[in-house]
């Protein structure tokens, strides 16, 4: 049985097979009782989002190259995932302030794939603020483009940006210590800067969850709450307006 969940990875996939093994058996008479009654599945809780402050977020994309600030904004701006970021394309570009993410370069096949959540074919159209849209205009202005994709392999123009790029370079400016990084930062924080954004300018974070590409709505505020303290005293303050004495 060891062996099976270690086979099994991630809680939620171990609890997926263990639960159509039982269900199997149920129905093939093995047991006489339901065997899932009374069980509750593991329950997804994620760790606390680590989150850069507006300084911080600008000494770190200013220590990187072009590349990495090209994918710092569109991370903190746009709510991309690094995947997502790395396949930044012109093409892309459907407003003056709208960007259609249509794809993202898979880290394990370093390929351009479908969107996690998504079928093949499916988008998510996302806010694209005026310096986001500069950083990519200027990018391409300065480096070119290959049908339309801003990043490619620094040693092969054929094909899709390495993640491990954006890695080595992360942890070089990890290292250099000559900015101000917070404790348990990682890239993805870059994305948790737009999350954490968005609340605090009291947009919606039902739009936040469908910006994100968020499967479900209960990740978004499970991950975010905290940066919504306010909510309900302020809702009470509003609602109040309205009440008769």
């Amino acid at each position: 049985m060891g062996s099976f969940f270690k086979e099994c990875g991630h809680p939620r996939s171990r609890w997926s097979k263990l639960k159509a093994i039982l269900l199997d058996a149920h129905r093939l008479g093995l047991f006489d009782d339901h065997p899932l009654t009374g069980v509750k599945p593991p329950q997804y809780d994620p760790k606390r989002a680590v989150i850069p402050s507006p300084q911080q977020l600008r000494q770190i994309r200013e220590a990187g190259d072009d590349r990495f600030r090209l994918i710092t904004d569109l991370m903190s701006g746009c709510g991309m995932r690094n995947g997502e970021a790395a396949a930044v394309s012109l093409r892309n570009i459907v407003a003056a302030d709208v960007y259609r993410i249509t794809g993202q370069v898979n880290q394990t096949t370093g390929t351009y794939a479908r969107l996690k959540h998504r079928k093949t074919g499916e988008y998510r159209d996302v806010p694209l603020p005026v310096r986001v849209k500069n950083t990519i205009e200027r990018y391409a202005d300065t480096h070119g483009t290959t049908d339309g994709y801003l990043l490619r392999h620094p040693l092969d123009a054929s094909k899709p940006f390495p993640h491990y790029y954006l890695n080595n370079q992360w942890q070089r400016i990890k290292k250099a210590g000559e900015v101000d990084i917070p404790e348990g930062m990682v890239l993805y924080s870059f994305r948790h800067y737009f999350a954490s954004n968005c609340p605090t300018h009291n947009i919606p974070i039902t739009d936040v969850a469908e910006w994100m590409g968020h499967k479900n709505i209960d990740v978004t505020f499970k991950i975010y709450r905290h940066l919504m303290p306010g909510t309900i005293s302020t809702a009470a303050t509003i609602l109040n307006h309205h009440l008769i004495a």
